[in-house]
């Protein structure tokens, strides 16, 4: 009997099925994923259940054989996980494990392991902000009637939490010059100082603090913490801990990240025991960082010393050629020879990351008629991406909303201030942009 073209037959299709699985390429231990439910989970088969049931309770747990490990960490983003017993519940609190996401989280616990390990410290945490880490860290540490010292220009937000929200639980401050040297910090302490706060480099005039002194400094003192923010640098650059610091912070947004995708923030700590007290006001303040974020993390810090490279030598081409420009007044850059801490970078970092301060001549109008006629550079806030970004402080993260001009001429955060975050684009490309823009700058603006 003849078939039409096209046409196998049942039978055909079985001898075929029988040549595929009697194939070396196919193992007959492979069968078709089942659910929990249809293998039967304590007595309980899929037929005792309805489809609506099916629907939501059916699991998938793993084949059988050997196990293997995936290469890139999976998201875990169960918010609760599922229990063997009730005792389980306080052995897992007690020995490690998982049990609600707010507590613990495998993806996030392979990006602390990981910045850890970058820090060398004895821990670190990941938070849902820079903020969130910078929050959690003052109001785990700090209690009221406390005083913290701390360096003034600072990251905006720093700021605002230093000056407009501690006050109210009582806590006091006093800033010292961002850039000064260490024994000013020590002429500020008093009996109920706690903590001494630094960035280095600061934002966003580019001082730098000495981590080797401020090391030192922490430790000759009994009750009092140390803690630095060195998103500017990267660990990669700049591993804090090693020089004596307790807390090492990072806006991981920022470098870490490194493709303005997320918004996230480390702490790493130098002891297990600063760790462990921090990690019960994260779990109970809830700042922690969300799965998906940290998974993003991950993959931008195995390219971390690639960038840090390409921002470091862009930036430095780029600096030099502003610091010859004749419409700024000024460039900070720790590369610098002219920048006043220079040897203090050139000690404590191992390139100088990819962030500028330039003070642009005709003030305000002069550095918002660069920042706003560049073509490839970008105005935008944040930092650390592969994309160059530029900003105008006086006007933007430092204005008026938050700061009086009296408070940034205190910090020295001037009205032609631009912070220019180089990215890793052709230098070439970047320094034709900025020429461009700042031909744009009429000398009558100048003066």
């Amino acid at each position: 009997m003849k078939r039409a073209p096209g046409v196998v037959s049942n039978l055909h299709k079985l001898d075929l099925i029988s040549i595929v699985i009697s194939s070396k390429c196919y193992s007959k231990k492979w069968f078709p994923p089942q659910s929990d439910l249809e293998k039967g989970v304590n007595g309980l088969h899929i037929n005792d259940v309805t489809p609506d049931t099916v629907a939501t309770s059916s699991r998938f747990s793993s084949p059988p054989g050997p196990k293997t490990e995936a290469l890139v960490p999976p998201i875990y983003h169960s918010s609760t996980y599922k229990l063997q017993s009730v005792d389980d519940y306080l052995k897992i609190l007690e020995e490690g494990g998982y049990i609600y996401s707010r507590l613990g989280n495998f993806t996030n616990d392979s990006v602390c392991a990981v910045i850890n390990s970058l820090e060398g410290g004895k821990g670190s945490l990941v938070f849902s902000t820079g903020m969130a880490a910078i929050s959690t860290a003052l109001l785990c540490f700090l209690k009221s009637g406390d005083h913290i010292v701390v360096n003034n220009p600072c990251y905006s937000g720093t700021y605002d939490i230093v000056v407009n929200i501690l006050p109210r639980y009582g806590i006091e401050h006093t800033f010292v010059t961002t850039g000064c040297p260490v024994e000013e910090y020590r002429k500020h302490i008093k009996p109920n100082t706690r903590m001494l706060y630094g960035e280095t480099p600061c934002n966003p005039n580019m001082a730098i603090l000495d981590l080797e002194e401020f090391g030192k400094l922490g430790r000759s003192l009994d009750n009092v913490l140390t803690i630095v923010d060195s998103t500017f640098a990267s660990p990669y650059l700049q591993p804090v801990i090693k020089h004596g610091i307790d807390i090492s912070m990072h806006s991981c947004t920022k470098y870490l990240g490194g493709h303005s995708d997320l918004v996230a923030g480390c702490l790493t700590f130098a002891s297990v025991d600063l760790w462990k007290t921090m990690i019960h006001y994260q779990t109970t303040l809830g700042t922690s960082m969300s799965p998906h974020d940290a998974s993003l993390l991950l993959r931008g810090i195995k390219t971390l010393p690639i960038r840090m490279e390409k921002h470091s030598s862009n930036a430095q081409k780029v600096a030099e050629f502003l610091e010859k420009h004749p419409k700024v007044q000024k460039v900070m850059y720790p590369g610098l020879p002219s920048h006043p801490q220079h040897q203090i970078a050139r000690k404590q970092m191992k390139m100088f990351s990819g962030m500028i301060a330039a003070e642009i001549r005709g003030g305000v109008q002069g550095g918002k008629i660069l920042v706003e006629n560049v073509r490839l550079v970008q105005l935008a806030v944040s930092l650390g991406g592969v994309e160059s970004l530029i900003e105008h402080p006086a006007t933007m993260t430092h204005g008026p909303m938050l700061m009086t001009s009296e408070d940034r001429l205190s910090g020295g955060i001037t009205d032609g201030l631009v912070r220019i975050s180089i990215g890793i684009e052709d230098p070439d490309d970047l320094i034709k942009d900025l020429q461009q823009a700042l031909d744009k700058i009429p000398e009558n603006v100048i003066g």
